[in-house]
């Protein structure tokens, strides 16, 4: 099955002209298949992920009650969740709370299916395609947390306006987050932690939450360690875990 994705790609929510489906992909950045998938992760993406997969409607945004189904407290975005083990730890330990996923690596979708299907989660759906469209399809203040770890930073100058962390996309994490929301970036390269406080910095919708070294060196309890940051501090790389909170909407 495929999703029915909309022409939206301003993740401003600015009203721009949008433009047709085929063109956002061609914008799209990044891998979309990696090695061929072992039998049991193919036949869940066979059969578990239509079921968990979320669908963009035609016109306005998208409807979360209907997405769960069973009532949630809040709903938390994780973006580029890699192979998963993250956003499952958060589902098991949040069951109460809706999690939507947003990976275009079938192979990363592929192991957050399995972590679903072994652990039994309930409150997880997944957006398989370009997290653009998915933003801009999303209802205002309905996200409470969005995690952002350890995006690809595309280091060389040329590539800068492949990052995610944008004013644009900053300004419409603000849009798509309540008053207090949560809104978490870590990364493991020195040139793209720059560019994240600088644009961070800013920005009048979010408040820096540090007030010592250790809140943005060391990982929070509550913050699962990925097999991604693992690598990276076994190649000595220096993580750091940035935390903000929105305080003010964007005009």
């Amino acid at each position: 099955m495929t999703s029915k994705g909309p022409s939206r790609t301003d993740p401003s929510g600015a009203g721009h002209p949008e433009a047709p489906p085929d063109k956002a992909r061609e914008r799209f950045h990044g891998r979309r298949r990696g090695r061929p998938l072992r039998k049991g992760r193919a036949r869940l993406v066979e059969t578990l992920l239509p079921q968990l997969r979320v669908r963009l409607p035609e016109e306005g945004p998208v409807d979360l009650p209907a997405l769960f189904g069973a009532p949630r407290t809040a709903c938390w975005l994780e973006i580029g969740f890699g192979a998963g083990e993250h956003l499952a730890w958060q589902a098991e330990n949040h069951p109460g709370i809706g999690f939507i996923g947003c990976e275009a690596f079938v192979n990363g979708v592929a192991s957050l299916l399995r972590h679903i299907d072994e652990r039994g989660l309930d409150n997880v759906r997944i957006f398989d395609d370009d997290a653009r469209l998915l933003l801009a399809a999303l209802p205002a203040a309905a996200i409470d947390r969005l995690f952002l770890l350890h995006p690809d930073p595309w280091p060389k100058r040329r590539h800068r306006e492949r990052r995610l962390v944008q004013g644009e996309t900053i300004r419409r994490f603000a849009q798509l987050m309540p008053p207090g929301g949560t809104l978490r970036i870590a990364t493991d390269h020195p040139v793209y932690l720059g560019w994240t406080l600088r644009l961070m910095g800013r920005q009048p919708w979010f408040d820096w939450t540090a007030r010592r070294a250790a809140d943005w060196l060391e990982r929070p309890a509550d913050w699962p360690e990925t097999r991604y940051e693992a690598k990276a501090r076994k190649e000595g790389r220096r993580c750091t875990y940035l935390s903000y909170r929105r305080t003010a909407a964007p005009a």
